[in-house]
């Protein structure tokens, strides 16, 4: 199982419309989009949960596209490093 981050999404764009973006890619397994709290639009971004194969070939076909007026960001989700924390010396 890969996750895809999408950055770049409309404002107007819903769980369904980016569901039936990615199912042409294969079968969407889980969906998280950030909403604005106040008007329940989206915030711009969105993780989605596919197959290996199909994240790839989805990052491969979406990756650059221009969907509603804005030209889309898909890639793997990156893991942040786990590191020390506080002020650099």
């Amino acid at each position: 199982m890969k996750t895809l981050f999408v950055a770049n999404l409309a404002p107007e764009t819903t769980e369904d419309d980016i569901r039936e973006l990615f199912s042409e890619y294969g079968t969407v397994r889980g969906l998280r989009m950030s909403r604005d709290i106040f008007s329940g639009r989206c915030r711009g971004h969105a993780l989605i949960d596919m197959e290996g194969h199909e994240a790839r070939a989805a990052i491969d076909g979406l990756n650059g596209k221009s969907y509603k007026g804005n030209s889309l960001r898909v890639s793997e989700e990156r893991k942040w490093a786990k590191g020390k924390k506080g002020r650099r010396h």
